[in-house]
């Protein structure tokens, strides 16, 4: 037993040391102790309860630790940042430093942000340009004056409701009024039924335009005569002068009209002769009288002409007309006989 416990001893301080080299180990991994790193700095002028060793962080990953604090102008704050050596080409030297915290009342740390990848990366002791972030006060100021106007509202929501509840305004008859509730509603079914017939002439309205697309399309295409028309200039020429032509006639049909309706207008009139003929019915019963007359008079006069025929006078006189006529008629098929 004397011999065993010094081995004892030495098993249990060997296995005390390898615990205390893994821990140191450990803690120097989380803490980034043993890995090769460079110092920037940036000025803030308030730092917020930022302490040595709150970490860095870059694009949401864990970059470094906070080196030091130190016053600088009485009243600035200058941080010294530990950054991991292998992070330095992602630093850019216009990238931007400002105070955060891990969640809403968390740690405060350092966020690293920004920077063009045309600028040159950091180098050890740049100062990075600082952003001033909300601070703790600001935000519980923020929440101050939200929870007061969170105040407000909820007594001007009371003050709304109280009313609703003694049946003042608009808003207490449309809840306490059936019959208004009723006409609500049948309103709100006029206008689905308006909705859906918009529905409807919005398809309709889509089938005129697909219909009017085809026939642009087909309008378009080369071989139909509208098309031909459109793209024919000789045949858009004699069309145009067909055109002048028919508006030269509708300007001479025009100029007639108005003639004819001149002339009309002046046969209505009885100060010439067909208008007094056409609208004096004296004068129509004058000229009728006389034609009567004419024809009165024509007919005694064929009456003595045939007397005159049978006066042994002139019976003589008329055989012999009668016997040169009839003579007359017998010669001219033989002349034309002979012709032939």
């Amino acid at each position: 037993m004397k011999n065993k416990r010094p081995v004892i001893v030495g098993i249990f301080i060997l296995l005390g040391l390898a615990i205390l080299v893994v821990t140191i180990f450990t803690l120097g991994g989380q803490k980034k102790t043993f890995v090769k790193t460079f110092t920037i700095h940036a000025i803030f002028n308030d730092v917020g309860g930022l302490i040595k060793g709150s970490n860095i962080w870059f694009s949401g990953v864990k970059v470094g630790t906070v080196k030091s604090i130190s016053f600088v102008n009485n009243s600035q704050v200058e941080v010294t940042m530990s950054i991991e050596k292998e992070l330095q080409s992602h630093i850019r030297k216009n990238a931007m430093a400002k105070i955060g915290s891990d969640g809403l009342i968390g740690n405060k740390i350092v966020i690293i942000y920004g920077g063009d990848t045309t600028v040159p990366q950091v180098e050890k002791d740049d100062f990075l340009t600082m952003e001033k972030g909300p601070g703790t006060d600001d935000m519980m100021a923020t929440l101050q004056a939200n929870n007061k106007n969170l105040l407000a509202i909820t007594s001007d929501f009371k003050s709304i409701s109280k009313k609703i509840d003694s049946g003042a305004g608009l808003l207490s008859t449309l809840v306490n009024d059936p019959a208004l509730s009723q006409k609500l509603d049948s309103t709100m079914e006029d206008l689905k039924a308006t909705v859906a017939n918009f529905k409807t002439v919005s398809a309709n309205s889509k089938n005129v335009l697909s219909n009017l697309q085809n026939l642009t399309g087909k309008l378009n295409t080369p071989g139909n005569s509208v098309n031909d028309l459109a793209a024919d200039t000789v045949l858009y020429k004699n069309i145009r002068t067909t055109l002048q032509q028919l508006q030269n006639a509708a300007a001479t049909v025009s100029q007639f009209t108005v003639n004819l309706k001149t002339t009309s207008e002046k046969l209505n009139q009885k100060d010439n002769a067909v208008g007094m003929l056409l609208n004096d019915p004296a004068a129509g019963n004058s000229v009728k009288l006389t034609l009567q007359n004419m024809q009165t008079a024509s007919k005694k006069l064929d009456e003595d002409l045939e007397a005159l025929q049978h006066n042994f006078l002139l019976k003589g006189f008329f055989r012999k007309k009668a016997k040169a006529e009839a003579k007359a008629e017998k010669m001219i098929p033989a002349k034309d006989t002979t012709a032939n």
